[in-house]
């Protein structure tokens, strides 16, 4: 019988394939995202490693040096490496390698150096205290060899490059991020389940991406801030999901059962600002019917989610600081005065501190909105969290466009690293989107960055509504041709044109059957 022509796999050649393009997938997230996921990976593994190796010495103490030693030659050589001992002392062990347990392809993925560092200083920290992981040569480097050092004594490693390790365990530390994440989603997806019943099925669930430590910290901020009644200003630029973070403080809130009312303070017209979040009595003015209750009353028990405080005129600014100081407010045209319990939120993208300068908002106002405040990083200042909002985006976009995109290519990804996104967010999602309708197959290898239409461009609505629905079909025919390999009949069923007609577009694209044609 003929050998299978994968009989010559081997365990240690699937887990080298594997780990090599998981590396491979993970590189469009970034280098250093990259990295992070081999450090958190080898350190998890590296506790299981030293918990075998307990059970099957019976070594319940402090491993001494040589033990440590005979287990991280053990965990190499065991696995395909040509590791041995070249020194060892209380205060560095030295060992190199002529043979790479991943093979010669590992000059390809040099981080993975990365795995041997945090395998070795992980464990050598847990039983030492301390350890620094100095990599001097590699075969990933090509130099022919390892030679690794593994510090014990922060005073020996002095002057030596490497990785630091410490007897703390970093893995619960991201578990702990992972674990508050997901307590502020669950509780901003539930009120957003119990209040989405009249909302149309193209809004999405609340997600916070937070995989950049500024991120993170703002996460942790939430959680500190949430039960408080302090009031909180939120500042960053357009577009990087102020709104989101201020749903987020109300769900962490006691007062998470009442209203979350936002009003864009920008988008009202200056004479309508007060009646809007004061409210107005019958006959407060020509066409006041009927009592009106503003915004403040409509919060009440809840939260109230300014946006855009800074174009709030100095009349509103005043009658705001009454209601903040007092609790109370009249409305517009009445003599009653109303007691309200309300939490404020404000945000801006504006410097406050510069306003109040040019007397364009009120000092006194400032630091009453201003008891927390939280400065949300812009989309440039937060690079870890790209990959995964670009892939949430896709997620979502499938679902509206009934796309079955899975991802994006390493091309696509390095022009959205290298964009300076000025409208954070909420562009990301706009580009993206406009992407993904030409996008065909399961990768989007395109991103749109230019604007249709750029300023004092003399391109006509009937040129660019032409150019636009070229574009369209060709990219239909070409998922149709994809789809029927290359079979023009069902492709001009597919489309409801002739097959003639299919040929006339495949000239005037200048698509190449053959390439669609499957062989056998």
């Amino acid at each position: 019988m003929k050998n299978s022509p994968l009989s010559e796999l081997t365990p240690v050649f699937f887990l080298q394939t594997f780990i090599l393009e998981l590396m491979h997938a993970s590189e469009q997230q970034g280098q250093k995202h990259c990295e992070q996921l081999i450090e958190h990976i080898a350190k998890t593994a590296g506790c299981f490693f030293e918990e075998t190796y307990r059970d099957n010495t019976h070594k319940n103490e402090q491993l001494d040096v040589e033990s440590y030693t005979e287990l991280i030659l053990d965990i190499k050589n065991n696995i395909g490496g040509k590791f041995s001992l070249v020194s060892s002392n209380q205060d560095c062990i030295t060992v190199t390698n002529s043979c790479c347990p991943f093979g010669e392809q590992v000059t390809n993925f040099p981080e993975l150096c990365r795995m041997t560092s945090s395998v070795f200083g992980g464990i050598a920290a847990r039983n030492f205290g301390y350890a620094k992981v100095e990599i001097k040569k590699s075969i990933a480097r090509q130099d022919g060899k390892c030679d690794v050092c593994i510090y014990t004594n922060p005073q020996a490693a002095k002057g030596h490059t490497g990785m630091e390790y410490t007897d703390t365990t970093p893995v619960k530390e991201i578990n702990d991020i992972n674990e508050l994440q997901c307590r502020i989603e669950t509780k901003l997806q539930r009120l957003w389940h119990k209040q989405s019943k009249q909302i149309s099925k193209k809004y999405q669930p609340p997600a916070i991406i937070a995989k950049s430590p500024m991120m993170q910290k703002i996460l942790q901020s939430i959680e500190v801030i949430a039960p408080t009644p302090a009031t909180v200003l939120i500042q960053g630029q357009t577009g990087v999901g102020k709104e989101l973070i201020a749903r987020a403080i109300h769900a962490m809130s006691d007062r998470h059962h009442k209203p979350f009312i936002t009003i864009n303070c920008g988008a009202i017209p200056e004479s309508l600002i007060e009646t809007a979040l004061f409210g107005h009595e019958k006959g407060a003015f020509t066409g006041a019917i009927e009592v009106h209750h503003g915004y403040f009353e409509r919060a009440e028990g809840g939260t109230l989610f300014l946006d855009e405080i800074d174009s709030l005129s100095p009349a509103a600014q005043t009658r705001l600081l009454r209601v903040i100081q007092e609790a109370e407010l009249e409305r517009v045209g009445g003599k009653q005065t109303l007691a309200v319990d309300v939490r404020i939120i404000s945000a801006t993208n504006q410097n406050l501190e510069d306003l109040i300068k040019q007397d364009l908002f009120r000092n006194d106002l400032y630091y009453r909105v201003n008891v927390v405040r939280l400065n949300i990083p812009s989309l440039t200042e937060r690079p870890e969290d790209l990959p995964y909002l670009v892939q949430l985006i896709i997620q979502r976009l499938n679902n509206r466009y009934n796309k079955e995109i899975e991802s994006v290519s390493r091309e696509v990804m390095q022009k959205i690293r290298a964009y300076h996104w000025p409208g954070n967010v909420r562009e990301l999602e706009n580009i993206l989107e406009r992407s993904m309708l030409f996008a065909c197959g399961k990768e989007m290898t395109e991103l749109d960055l230019e604007h249709p239409l750029e300023s004092g461009s003399a391109v006509e609505w009937k040129d660019l509504k032409e150019n636009t629905l070229a574009k369209i079909e060709k990219s239909f025919l070409e998922a149709a041709l994809k789809q029927h390999h290359g079979n023009i009949k069902s492709v001009s069923e597919n489309m409801g044109i002739t097959s003639r007609a299919v040929y006339a577009k495949l000239k005037k694209y200048k698509i190449n059957l053959v390439d669609f044609r499957t062989h056998d």
